[in-house]
């Protein structure tokens, strides 16, 4: 793994998160969700999920962390929440039933993760945590276990 390039690759996403077309930054989220691991994605993972012009960007930006079905993307969109006015929250909310309103196996998997970063240390991410574990209790998947 060439650290250096996916560092490069984080700058150059996180300028073109700053872009003031919302294509651009919806485009910078969906590209920065395949580094959320890295702490330099973070902030600028956190800036688009809640983008204050356009919540296009924040249904696109959490819809693809959420994709990654992992912790780092987990973390990111429970951190966000915890401070989300109420169209972000709808809008994350959105993308959470997009991505884990089909497979209750993803879903269930989601729900552990979760319940791990409720948690978490940083405060931040164990109060989202704790909103984003009622989004995922709320859903029926439309696929349970055969």
């Amino acid at each position: 793994m060439d650290n250096d390039l996916r560092r490069a690759c984080v700058v150059a996403l996180s300028e073109l998160g700053r872009s003031r077309d919302y294509h651009d930054r919806a485009d910078a989220g969906r590209g920065l969700a395949g580094f959320a691991e890295m702490q330099e994605a973070v902030g600028p993972l956190l800036e688009l999920v809640l983008d204050p012009a356009d919540t296009f960007v924040t249904w696109a930006t959490a819809e693809a962390v959420l994709r990654r079905k992992d912790r780092a993307g987990l973390a990111v969109v429970a951190s966000a929440l915890a401070v989300a006015d109420s169209k972000h929250i709808d809008w994350i909310h959105t993308a959470v039933v997009d991505v884990f309103g089909i497979f209750s196996s993803d879903r269930d998997i989601a729900v552990q993760l979760v319940g791990e970063l409720v948690q978490d240390t940083d405060d931040r991410i164990s109060r989202g945590a704790r909103q984003l574990l009622e989004s995922l209790a709320e859903l029926d998947p439309v696929l349970g276990p055969a």
